[in-house]
């Protein structure tokens, strides 16, 4: 298990390591030594083996584990379980047809064979097959119960991509039980009182559904807990009111119930890095990050972790460590809440760099800007109130703004097809209000640091480095908590772009500290 972060000198920090000295990161001792790992699909998919013999099994030395799984994935999110399981209810819907049939033999099929290959008991392989044999065969009688219907309800829907987590679950713990290491099977469907389900997604609601998850966990006893990142019927449904992120949502909610120690989130990735390391070679590794640079990288991009998810674990000051499934001596990159450092001894050391340049650049491709320029029939004050109404009838989110009293201009996110006719119908109601044109093919740019507010000159030597490298810019905005500095650039100028403005503000010597 690697150990907390520590507070260490700025070199030991700018190469990603740490010292032995722990005082300054490490948190309360009168916490409860009850660490939660949440796994991805994906890293179960690839290296589930990994993920028991060299993750869960050592973790027990040292820890009380609890662990949330994700429904199964090999390859990308879109050929995941849950996405087969999505395109299952689809299916159901059409009369006479058997693909939903197809789908779920498929997903039993992929299931038994990764039990097949990887646990050597006998016995162990009946029993999982039974339970992968009835888990389906329920699921096919409520996608049989909606063909028939015609329809299938919200909680109907959440009940069938319930499914992937609880098979996925149920594998994993027949192949923790194959490495000798006792775990129990954990289902949370039926864990929220059916007489909460009609009243609201607040606060109140999800720490009385953290609480009750932490009391189940603990009735396991000395096992080790294997819990569906599925916990049943919300307040409008799991899928519609929370998303797909629901099962990181799970593990905070465990993480908050049960007072734990550290959230630990294991990705592919050996951490958050001060840019893409697909596409900048040179990105470092970031230690230690707030929770409003990750909520920030995550909107801007980087699939780091749900803003809300973060929000429930940190408010209870657990810290969150991204690590990677890959590498588990690694020490990952740490969420860590500012308020933590409260009392001990010179927390600025930990973050000094941080007043030194930003924390990470990052892209968010597919973007579309709407240009609208008023007729000057209207009203001023009604112009942009006119402009909202018709993108909120659409669905559609503005990432970034720049108006005056009689021209706004407007970057969407048009990442699918729905998004994007739904700018073109938006653009044609638009019409109304003045002259409409529309950019495709644009990169938002976001420099990200909670304390740039601090580096005086920051921006400048942003868009002077761009202008420099033959970028242009297509339009701008800085957020007024001077947390992230953002800019619109052609897609083809993104990934230079990226990789310019990282050699320039995050790669420097130490004259230029």
């Amino acid at each position: 298990m690697a150990p907390p972060p520590s507070a260490v000198a700025d070199d030991a920090i700018l190469s990603n390591g740490y010292s032995d000295d722990e005082t300054l990161l490490r948190r309360n001792p009168v916490s409860a030594q009850w660490i939660i790992q949440k796994f991805g699909g994906t890293s179960l998919g690839k290296f589930a083996e990994g993920i028991a013999e060299d993750i869960v099994k050592p973790s027990t030395d040292n820890h009380r584990i609890a662990i949330v799984c994700s429904a199964l994935s090999t390859g990308t999110k879109a050929e995941g379980t849950t996405s087969r399981l999505l395109r299952a209810a689809a299916a159901a819907l059409h009369p006479r047809s058997k693909e939903h049939n197809e789908i779920v033999a498929a997903i039993a099929s992929d299931h038994l064979a990764a039990a097949k290959e990887l646990i050597s008991s006998a016995e162990l392989q009946a029993e999982y097959a039974a339970s992968v044999e009835a888990e389906c065969t329920r699921l096919l009688s409520f996608l049989s119960a909606a063909q028939v219907l015609d329809e299938i309800s919200p909680k109907t829907k959440d009940i069938i991509i319930g499914a992937g987590e609880k098979l996925s679950c149920l594998f994993m713990t027949a192949l923790l039980r194959d490495r000798g290491v006792d775990a129990e099977y954990v289902n949370l469907e039926n864990i929220i009182h059916p007489a909460s389900t009609g009243a609201a997604l607040t606060q109140e609601f999800y720490t009385d559904v953290g609480l009750s998850i932490a009391e189940r966990v603990r009735a396991c006893g000395d096992r080790i807990p294997v819990v569906t990142g599925f916990f049943g019927t919300v307040p409008g449904s799991l899928l519609a009111s929370i998303g797909r992120g629901y099962t990181d949502l799970c593990a905070a909610l465990l993480a908050v119930g049960i007072g734990a120690e550290e959230l630990q989130v294991w990705k592919e990735v050996d951490g958050i890095f001060t840019a893409d390391p697909r596409k900048v070679p040179q990105a470092q590794l970031i230690p230690v990050i707030t929770p409003e640079e990750t909520a920030e990288l995550t909107y801007w991009g980087s699939e780091v972790i749900h803003p809300f998810t973060m929000e429930q674990v940190i408010g209870a000051k657990i810290p969150i460590r991204v690590k990677n499934v890959m590498n588990p001596a690694g020490h990952g990159t740490v969420i860590f809440p500012d308020d933590l450092m409260e009392g001990m001894p010179s927390p600025a050391a930990v973050l000094k760099p941080r007043f030194k340049r930003p924390t990470a650049v990052t892209t968010k491709t597919d973007i579309t800007i709407l240009n609208v320029r008023s007729n000057r029939k209207n009203l001023s004050h009604g112009f942009l109130a006119g402009i909202f109404r018709i993108l909120d009838s659409r669905r559609l989110t503005v990432d970034m703004i720049s108006t005056s009293e009689v021209h706004v201009s407007m970057a969407l996110h048009t990442d699918t097809p729905a998004r994007q006719v739904a700018v073109m119908v938006a653009a044609k109601e638009l019409e109304n209000w003045g002259t409409v044109d529309i950019s495709r093919g644009l990169t938002i740019l976001a420099v990200v640091g909670k304390h740039m507010k601090k580096m005086v000159g920051v921006a400048g030597k942003m868009f002077q480095t761009l202008a420099q490298s033959g970028v242009n810019i297509e339009m701008i905005s800085q957020g007024a908590n001077e947390i992230n500095i953002s800019c619109i650039v052609k897609e083809h100028d993104a990934l230079k772009a990226m990789t310019i403005l990282h050699t320039r503000l995050f790669l420097y010597s130490e004259d230029d500290a």
